[in-house]
């Protein structure tokens, strides 16, 4: 285990703007359960204008946003961040983009008018705007988390964008409840090196700390090659997450 004391930093992108269904909660869950851990987080919040080099950070998160905060940020990215952000994604940086966040990391999206806004790219995915809304309680099942047996991961997805990927990429998980990228493949999210992209809010970290850990873990070996982690008495995250599941599937039938 690394000692008490390492610093982690986290990136907070566009908390002003792209903070829908509660995903300031993942900043704050990543931020606890670092602190559990015995490791120094801080968090920076970072928004239009600045422009920060990305790949001093450990982890980076961005949130979802309503179309009008989305053009806002399409265009920060492309003029001020994109490049920087793009060079922390190949260096191995833990990013974490939900809803709109992870939209904007693709190619483009091309709105039910026909016009694309382009994303920067970073990701080999797009979004193309369809005629029904994905609403709803998620449950998906994971093979891509470290340990025995693939895992359920709970949230909520409400977007009309649908998603696809590129080749050669594979979705974060396989949807067992709700509609994921698309509602056609059975795709949810995607894992692009360091990468979670995915359209689970809810918050999502919370009430899944085994993703929390994940990422964590991800962004202690890239910082310092090692990431022992204790085990921590999860029992209050694991009954949300049970209680989700539930939820989930009683409005399935």
């Amino acid at each position: 285990m690394i000692g008490i004391g390492p610093e982690i930093k986290i990136c907070h992108l566009y908390p002003d703007l792209m903070n829908l269904y509660g995903d300031r909660g993942n900043v704050i869950a990543l931020k606890r359960r670092a602190e559990w851990y015995g490791l120094r987080p801080v968090v920076d919040e970072v928004s239009l204008e600045a422009k920060p080099d990305f790949r001093l950070y450990d982890v980076i998160f961005i949130g979802g946003g309503q179309d009008r905060e989305q053009q806002l940020i399409c265009l920060d990215f492309q003029k001020v961040k994109g490049s920087s952000l793009a060079e922390a994604v190949e260096d191995g940086v833990v990013l974490l983009a939900i809803c709109g966040g992870y939209q904007l990391l693709g190619r483009y999206y091309q709105t039910g008018d026909g016009e694309q806004l382009p994303g920067i790219g970073v990701v080999d995915v797009w979004t193309v705007a369809g005629k029904k809304r994905l609403i709803g309680n998620v449950v998906i099942e994971t093979d891509v988390i470290e340990g025995p047996g693939p895992r359920t991961v709970v949230g909520f997805e409400n977007h009309s964008g649908k998603t696809y990927l590129g080749g050669g990429l594979r979705p974060f998980g396989r949807v067992i409840n709700g509609y994921g990228n698309n509602g056609e493949d059975g795709g949810e999210g995607v894992l692009y090196r360091n990468t979670l992209g995915t359209y689970l809010h809810g918050s999502l970290l919370p009430k899944n700390p085994d993703v929390t850990d994940f990422l964590l873990r991800r962004a202690l070996v890239r910082r310092h090659g090692v990431a022992e982690l204790r085990p921590l008495d999860d029992t209050v995250e694991r009954r949300a997450h049970e209680a989700a599941i539930r939820r989930a599937r009683s409005k399935a039938h």
